[in-house]
């Protein structure tokens, strides 16, 4: 194991400090991590083994959900080191992040010390050197005793190596980067009151980032990187099935199939690895032992979170559970054959029963004899329709003439060559 120096903290000399080296390999990486129940690949394996020995901070970038935030609490357990977390938001100021001085304990010195306070300034010619003789005990209540350490401070402070998250990095403003540029790089935090704090164990540091602004390069170059997105189907399948969620293998897998079809839709937030396992462990509650589209609708906002998106979901699963399913309208809105709009085979049209019926046309007794039994035997309506097509059955006006006979030849207009012409423009031209 090897050995190296530390640098001075608050002028302390500097000590050796041996380095942590938990894994020996890329392979047991993957084993330490599989036995906290993370599913790691070789290539994020890697980079943790790289993190372990280089002793540089990891910046894990991607979609949320991805296990960005998990493998921090996986790598605490799997070293066996206590887990710190920042997690960052918008308008967090370095105080949250480094330090702050205890007001309320000061102010409580500052009381019970007031005789003593009185016995100092007691002999003080004027007002003057009264506050010169405070001022020189002010170092008193700006030390160690008076500093509330925040987690960036309490990672370079701890006599234990501990793993630090600093979480969601970007959601932080750009001035609380730069303030993490002098931690990650030195592994050391600047107190003007006091001094400088050097890590004398450095920490494991991660940071994650979901990629809502881009972060800045500085920071970028002092991290190792990895871009972890959402795993392969066999991956995915088989963390489903660490978790034990209760829902069957066979189940478990056409669940994924379905998860990475919705993650195909332009959706405002795909589902992630997390609401896949949840959507696992709410089938299996339900006791459900076949996925069809009506239990995933029923379901389907486990993890798909926006209106929005949800209908779209809900338009893909049966297409997502059978590519060749035939989707019923249960809403009573179709206009196909028999969806609720009277329209029966023969393409009648007949009137619903409740309306009621027109009055008889003056020239009914025309129309062939069709009984109206359906029973009648005519299976194919054939006598139906040719009564319809009988002349008179518009109550005796046919063609526009009255009495329900064809107009004579004497009464149809004749249209000649040049009209035709005139008419559909055949040398016709537009005035300019």
């Amino acid at each position: 194991m090897s050995e190296e120096v530390a640098p001075s903290q608050s002028g302390v000399a500097p000590g050796p400090v041996v380095a942590d080296q938990p894994f020996e390999s890329v392979d047991e990486v993957v084993e330490a991590l599989r036995g906290q129940g993370y599913i790691a690949d070789t290539r994020l394996a890697t980079t943790v083994y790289l993190l372990t020995r280089l002793d540089k901070p990891l910046l894990l970038e991607g979609p949320a959900g991805v296990g960005k935030t998990e493998l921090a609490k996986m790598l605490a357990l799997a070293t066996g080191r206590r887990l710190l977390r920042l997690q960052c938001y918008e308008g967090q100021d370095e105080t949250k992040a480094l330090y702050e001085w205890d007001y309320g304990k000061q102010l409580m010195y500052t009381q019970i010390l007031r005789e003593k306070i009185g016995q100092v300034v007691a002999d003080a010619p004027d007002l003057t050197s009264a506050v010169e003789r405070i001022g020189e005990q002010d170092s008193v209540f700006f030390s160690e005793r008076f500093l509330a350490p925040r987690p960036l401070l309490e990672a370079i402070r701890s006599p234990e190596p501990v793993v630090l998250l600093i979480d969601e990095v970007d959601r932080a403003d750009e001035a609380l980067e730069a303030v993490l540029l002098e931690t990650l790089g030195e592994f050391q935090i600047s107190v003007p009151e006091i001094g400088t704090f050097t890590a004398e164990k450095r920490p494991y540091v991660l940071l994650t980032s979901n990629n809502t602004r881009d972060l800045a390069a500085a920071l970028k170059r002092r991290c190792l990187h990895l871009f972890l997105d959402y795993p392969a189907a066999a991956r995915e399948l088989e963390i489903v099935k660490s978790k034990k969620t209760g829902l069957s293998d066979s189940l478990a897998e056409e669940l994924v199939t379905v998860v990475r079809g919705l993650r195909e839709l332009e959706l405002r937030k795909a589902p992630s690895i997390s609401e896949t396992i949840d959507w696992a462990r709410t089938l299996a509650v339900l006791g459900v032992d076949d996925l069809n589209p009506q239990v995933l609708s029923d379901t389907v906002s486990v993890v798909v979170k926006y209106d929005k998106d949800v209908r779209k979901a809900l338009d893909a699963l049966p297409r997502l559970v059978d590519p060749n399913a035939v989707v019923d309208d249960d809403g009573g809105h179709g206009h196909g054959h028999g969806h609720g709009h009277g329209h029966d085979g023969d393409h009648s049209h007949d009137e619903p029963a409740a309306r009621p019926a027109p009055a008889p046309a003056p020239a009914a007794s025309s129309r062939p004899a069709a009984s109206d039994d359906p029973d009648d035997g005519d299976v194919d309506g054939v006598a139906r329709r040719a009564g319809k097509d009988a002349p008179g059955r518009h109550g005796g006006v046919y063609g526009g003439l009255p009495g329900g006979n064809p107009p004579p030849p004497s009464a149809i207009r004749k249209v000649t060559p040049g009209q035709g012409s005139r008419s559909f423009g055949g040398s016709r031209k537009r005035p300019i």
